[in-house]
C-alpha cells in the first residue's frame, strides 16, 4: 500500500524543472544588465551584451544545422569566446568540447573523430596544431575562426571568423533548457592509461551543482571579479564559467599566464578570486620583485592538483593570498573536495597551518561520498593517517561515464563507487590526504602525463630496448616525466636524442625532462620496480 503523500503529489512545470546552469546567464541579464560581464584588453561586455551574444551563437549554430546531442568542439585560449560557448553551445542542446591547447595534432584528431564534431570553433594561434589535424579527419567539420587582436599570427582556417558568424544569429534566440538534466552538457577528455585519451560525459544536472558547490567551499559573494588563470578548458574551467554567472560577477580574461600580467590584472580590475595550479603559484612566488604588487587587501586563490609544498602556500600566504586547497578529477567536474578551514587552526604557526592546507580534506556539499578504501573490499582503511587505500567517490557530480567506453566506464564504478586511481590515507578528523598514483599518472603543472602513453612513444625509438617512466619531484611544475631507458645492445643515444625524438612525437608538456640510462629493476616475474625507480627520481640531484 502507498503512501498518502503519492497521491496527486507528482512533479508538474510549476514545482519541477530540470536542473541546468544556463538558467544563470538569463538571470544575471534581467538584475544587473549593466554590471561587467566579460573584461578582454579593451574589450568589454555588460550581461545583457554577453547574453545577446551567447543567444546570437547559439542562433547561428541551429541555423547551421547544430542541434540536441551534437558535438561542438572549441580550441580557444582564456578569451570571451571561450566563455560564451559554455552557454551559446547548450542552448542548442548540443554538448561542448573543450580542448586542450597543448596537445598534439594526432590527439586532437583523435578528438575530434571519437566526439563526432560537428562544428570547431578554433583560435587562429593554434593553428600550426589545428591544421593538420583537420587534414586527418575523414569528415571536415563547420570550421570558424576565432581572431582575437591580443592572438599572436596564425592562419584562419575556417569559412568565416566568430564575429561575422554571430552577426548570423539572433540576440533574442528563444533557448530551451534541458528537457531531462541527465542530458549530456560537456564532453571532455582526460589521459588514459592507453594511449588514446577517454571522453568523460558531464551532465547540465552535475555542472548546475558543482558551479554552487564552488560558490559553498569558497564562501564567494555576490559580484566576485574573477581573473581566468586555469585554463577554461580544463574540466569547464572547474565549473567556474557557470559559478561566476550565477554570482553575476565579472570574468577577467586572461591570454597568457605570465606572472606579470596576473600582478596587473588585479591591480587594474581589483581582482577578488583566481584558481590554478601549484605552478602558477610557484610562478607568483619567484616572480621578479618589480613585478610583485602589495594589494593592501588578501586575494582568494583556489589550488589543485599534487599538492602544493607547505612552504610554497606558507609563501603566497605572506604574499597576500589565502589559498584555499581542493582535489578532484576530469571524471568530477573539477574539484569536489575541499580542504575546509577550522577557525581555531589560525592560532597555529604558519609551518603547521600550511601543512594542514596541503591535505587535500573533505567531500564537497554536492558530493555524496569520498572515502579511503581497500579497493578490493571497499573497506573503509583505518583513520590512522598512515593506512593506504584508494580513494572513492560517489554523488550528483561524478560523470556520466566514458563515451563509447562501457569496460572503461563498468570498471570505474564497480560496487557502485567511482574508482580514482589514487592512493591516499584519512587522518582521525576524517581528512584524506593523497600519497601516490595508482595508475602512476603524473600531474605536471595541473596536465595529466600518462606514463604508459610516453613509455609507448620511448619503445618506438630505434635505439630503445626498456623504458620506464615515473614522476619526479619538481619545485615549479610539482612533478616531471623522468624516463629510465636501457638501450638496446651495440646502440648509442644521448638524453638530448632521446627527448628530441619524444617532441617530434607528441605533445611538448608530456616529454620527458630528464633521462636516465641503465638496467631496469625488476620482480623475479619480470616486472619492473617502479618504486625503486621513483626513489631513485628523488634522489636525482
Amino acid at each position: 500500500m502507498g503512501s498518502a503523500y503519492d497521491t496527486g503529489l507528482d512533479r508538474n512545470p510549476a514545482n519541477y524543472v530540470p536542473l541546468s546552469p544556463l538558467g544563470f546567464i538569463a538571470r544575471a541579464a534581467a538584475i544587473y544588465p549593466d554590471r561587467a560581464a566579460v573584461v578582454h584588453g579593451t574589450r568589454r561586455y555588460s550581461w545583457t551584451e554577453s547574453y545577446a551574444r551567447c543567444r546570437r551563437l547559439a542562433s547561428a549554430l541551429q541555423q547551421r544545422g547544430v542541434g540536441k546531442g551534437d558535438t561542438v568542439a572549441v580550441m580557444a585560449a582564456n578569451t570571451p569566446e571561450a566563455f560564451e560557448v559554455h552557454f551559446g553551445v547548450p542552448m542548442t542542446g548540443a554538448v561542448l568540447n573543450a580542448l586542450n591547447v597543448r596537445l598534439d595534432a594526432a590527439t586532437i584528431a583523435f578528438i575530434l573523430e571519437h566526439g563526432e564534431a560537428k562544428a570547431l570553433i578554433t583560435d587562429r594561434e593554434f593553428a600550426a596544431v589545428i591544421e593538420p589535424a583537420l587534414a586527418a579527419l575523414k569528415k571536415r567539420p563547420l570550421v570558424i575562426d576565432i581572431d582575437d587582436a591580443l592572438a599572436p599570427q596564425g592562419k584562419l582556417l575556417g569559412e568565416m571568423d566568430y564575429e561575422r558568424f554571430l552577426a548570423s544569429g539572433d540576440p533574442a534566440f528563444d533557448w530551451q533548457g534541458p528537457a531531462d538534466e541527465w542530458d549530456a552538457i560537456a564532453l571532455n577528455y582526460t589521459s588514459g592509461t592507453t594511449g588514446n585519451p577517454k571522453g568523460v560525459v558531464y551532465h547540465h544536472r552535475g555542472t548546475y551543482l558543482n558551479a554552487l558547490g564552488n560558490v559553498l567551499v569558497w564562501n564567494m559573494p555576490t559580484h566576485p571579479v574573477y581573473l581566468w588563470t586555469l585554463p577554461m578548458f580544463h574540466c569547464n574551467g572547474w565549473c567556474f564559467p557557470w559559478t561566476v554567472t550565477a554570482l553575476s560577477g565579472t570574468h577577467v580574461c586572461l591570454r597568457r599566464v605570465e606572472a606579470g600580467a596576473i600582478f596587473a590584472a588585479i591591480a587594474e580590475h581589483n581582482v577578488t578570486h583566481l584558481c590554478g595550479a601549484p605552478v602558477v603559484m610557484n610562478m607568483l612566488l619567484n616572480a621578479a620583485s618589480q613585478v610583485k604588487r602589495d594589494f593592501g587587501r588578501r586575494i582568494a586563490m583556489m589550488t589543485a592538483g599534487a599538492a602544493p609544498p607547505a612552504a610554497v602556500i606558507e609563501g603566497m600566504e605572506t604574499l597576500g593570498f589565502a589559498i584555499t586547497h581542493v582535489y578532484g578529477l576530469t571524471e568530477v567536474y573539477g574539484p569536489a573536495v575541499v580542504c575546509a578551514w577550522h577557525d581555531e587552526w589560525n592560532q597555529l604557526p604558519a609551518s603547521e597551518k600550511a601543512a594542514l592546507k596541503s591535505r587535500q580534506g573533505v567531500n564537497y556539499p554536492v558530493l555524496e561520498g569520498l572515502m579511503v578504501a581497500d579497493p578490493r573490499t571497499l573497506a573503509p582503511t583505518s583513520r590512522d593517517g598512515g593506512t593506504m587505500g584508494e580513494v572513492f567517490m560517489r554523488g550528483n557530480i561524478v560523470m556520466k561515464g566514458y563515451l563509447k567506453n562501457p569496460k572503461a566506464t563498468n570498471e570505474a564504478f564497480a560496487g557502485g563507487w567511482f574508482h580514482t586511481g589514487d592512493l591516499g590515507v584519512a587522518h582521525p578528523d576524517g581528512y584524506i590526504e593523497l600519497k601516490d598514483r595508482s595508475k602512476d599518472i603524473i600531474i605536471s603543472g595541473g596536465e595529466n602525463i600518462s606514463t604508459i602513453e610516453l613509455e609507448g612513444v620511448l619503445y618506438r625509438h630505434p635505439a630503445v630496448m626498456e623504458a620506464a617512466v615515473v614522476a619526479r619531484p619538481d619545485e615549479k611544475w610539482g612533478e616531471t616525466p623522468c624516463a629510465f631507458v636501457t638501450l638496446k645492445p651495440e646502440a648509442r643515444a644521448s638524453a638530448e636524442d632521446i627527448i628530441a625524438f619524444c617532441r617530434a612525437n607528441m605533445a611538448g608538456f608530456k616529454v620527458p625532462k630528464t633521462v636516465v640510462f641503465g638496467p631496469l629493476p625488476k620482480t623475479s616475474t619480470g616486472k619492473i620496480q617502479k618504486f625503486v625507480l621513483r626513489e631513485h627520481a628523488r634522489r636525482l640531484k
